[in-house]
């Protein structure tokens, strides 16, 4: 598999942001300009290192070690890791309430005892069948 990183820049001449995606031996060789005005005056900016995965990718990072999706359901101290896994690998910001569930599924809460401790949240609303 092969990647190619993502580089992010910073144009001195319209003051915009933009990545470009290079590979290693691209990277210091071939110009970049910029994405907006087409400036050469750029600089890169120093950022976290970023890695694209394919979805694949993801659910085998997501459900490594966990065994089956049959099992976290008797397990709700697994459920939670992976829920927490998946929150981060979303990269996305997560309302609190999420917060607040993996860390109850982490501390050994059932999932029917936090959807009645927060009946806000919705969960199971689509099935009455107790």
């Amino acid at each position: 598999m092969a990647f190619m990183p993502t580089y992010d820049f910073f144009c001195n001449q319209c003051h915009q942001r933009f990545d470009v995606f290079q590979t290693f031996s691209e990277y210091g060789h071939k110009p970049v300009n910029c994405a907006h005005c087409g400036s050469a005056n750029v600089r890169r900016r120093m950022t976290k290192v970023r890695i694209a995965k394919s979805d694949n990718s993801r659910m085998e990072t997501l459900t490594d070690g966990l065994g089956s999706l049959e099992a976290l359901e008797r397990d709700p101290q697994a459920l939670g890791q992976m829920m927490r896994k998946m929150g981060n690998e979303m990269g996305e910001d997560l309302p609190a309430e999420f917060d607040d569930v993996v860390e109850r599924l982490e501390a050994g809460q059932s999932p029917k005892e936090i959807e009645s401790a927060l009946p806000d949240l919705g969960l199971g609303a689509e099935s009455n069948d107790e």
